[in-house]
């Protein structure tokens, strides 16, 4: 099975506070042993809200926000990763994928890069990557489907996206009903199983990871919430797989 495992924004994040060098490492350590035993197929992480862009539809209309602003619908049901030339283009397509859902909305932001974290110099040729985060609806918590003619629009959007460089990948997200929410306070963990009727804390970031069952990723989000300092919320939310997805599945990542 493939689990997104998401922590939330905290203060010091909201207040752009850098990592401390050592939490830097022990995630990095954490990281590569993932990596190297098959089991991280992914993650990303994301600044404060004043970074981010938040796109609400209704009846047609497409409003904008801008950050800084605090979480209200914070629930997703897909992610994409995007890389393109600047925001206004991100903000571009996502209008467009919003457009085709309806009412709802998204939220795009910028990933956390080396640079951003004081690793290493940005480079001028530094891409932008943005995560475009669309948010749960009734249609989405209901494991239903989308229309035959939104299936449609959203595969030629995102294969118009592969084609052009933007889309680098995309999953969908089960139902909050098949997840679990680990809010950590002092290291104690409490368990909320979903689903989940709202969730107001910003998304920090993910990992994606391949792992046996539901009980095996609650193990793993207690090291990783260890790393971070034992004082967090992660959702654990099992990931669609391309062959249970059908019409407008979610598009592997290129190279």
């Amino acid at each position: 099975m493939r689990f997104m495992v998401m922590h939330k924004n905290d203060p010091r994040t909201e207040a752009g506070e850098l990592p401390p060098p050592e939490l830097i490492a022990e995630m990095g350590a954490y990281i590569m042993e993932h990596a190297r035993a098959g089991r991280l197929l992914g993650g990303e992480g994301l600044g404060a809200s004043k970074t981010r862009t938040r796109l609400t539809f209704r009846g047609g209309a497409c409003t904008v926000k801008h950050g800084p602003y605090a979480g209200e619908h914070e629930l997703p049901a897909a992610v994409l990763l995007l890389k393109v030339r600047s925001r206004d283009e991100a903000l571009g397509w996502a209008e467009r994928y919003g457009k085709i859902l309806g009412d709802g909305e998204l939220e795009v932001g910028p990933v956390n890069e080396a640079w951003d974290l004081g690793m290493m110099p940005k480079p001028d040729d530094a891409p932008l990557r943005v995560l475009l985060l669309v948010k749960a609806d009734a249609v989405s918590e209901a494991g239903g489907e989308r229309s035959p003619k939104q299936k449609a629009d959203l595969t030629r959007l995102k294969t118009e996206m592969a084609k052009a460089g933007v889309l680098q990948s995309a999953e969908d997200l089960r139902p909050s009903s098949t997840a679990r929410r680990l809010v950590f306070r002092d290291h104690a963990m409490g368990v909320i199983d979903g689903p989940f009727t709202e969730s107001k804390e910003l998304i920090g970031g993910f990992a994606i990871l391949r792992l046996p069952d539901m009980a095996t990723a609650v193990t793993e989000c207690q090291r990783y919430a260890t790393i971070l300092g034992g004082n967090l919320v992660i959702d654990i939310r099992i990931l669609v797989e391309p062959d249970e997805a059908g019409p407008g599945a979610p598009i592997a990542a290129e190279g």
